[in-house]
């Protein structure tokens, strides 16, 4: 089982570094895709099988697609792409550098972690998670409803047709100035 647990782990890291570091946003995706997964794999470890699939679902699903939307429309061309200053680059890097001292610094002693006092095999499953739900949390869980609801509206409302032609068009598909 910890055997497990380190190769999703050592799989998250590596995708997660090639999602930074990969030149195109699509290979960046499908490497976001092999990460998520992967953090999925660590909640089926924790035996809660429910948020495994949920995350699997909303995050790998939905909100992936929604990035390869984006990918797709913003229509990035290398002549269009602005590379940034050396020196921002430099302080991106120096920056890091700093992260990964102060990580290796709060992680120097060690991490201990005690094992739990009792263990409660249906705490991941979707009952407990049900009971939890519409018991405990059952306000905060409608107003989230009707957050969401108001956030779709307003989204339909913002992207109703005014009238006007060609809005929000990629800069290749932009009609052609006879004059020119």
């Amino acid at each position: 089982m910890v055997y497990l647990f380190y190769l999703f782990a050592a799989i998250s890291v590596i995708a997660a570094l090639v999602v930074v570091a990969a030149r195109s946003p699509i290979n960046s995706a499908i490497a976001l895709v092999v990460c998520l997964l992967s953090i999925a794999g660590h909640y089926i470890l924790l035996n809660a099988q429910f948020l495994a699939m949920v995350h699997v679902i909303v995050y790998t699903g939905a909100i992936l697609v929604l990035m390869l939307f984006v990918i797709m429309l913003l229509n990035m061309n290398e002549e269009v792409e602005v590379r940034k200053p050396l020196i921002t680059r430099i302080l991106a890097i120096l920056t890091a550098g700093l992260l990964l001292l102060v990580l290796l610094a709060a992680t120097r002693q060690g991490l201990e972690m005690s094992a739990p006092e009792s263990f409660n095999p249906g705490i991941g499953l979707v009952k407990a998670i049900g009971m939890a739900l519409f018991h405990e949390f059952l306000i905060p869980f409608e107003v989230s409803s009707v957050l969401f609801l108001s956030a779709m509206a307003g989204a339909m409302m913002l992207a109703k047709k005014d009238g006007t032609e060609h809005v929000n068009l990629p800069p290749s598909s932009e009609p052609k100035d006879p004059a020119a």
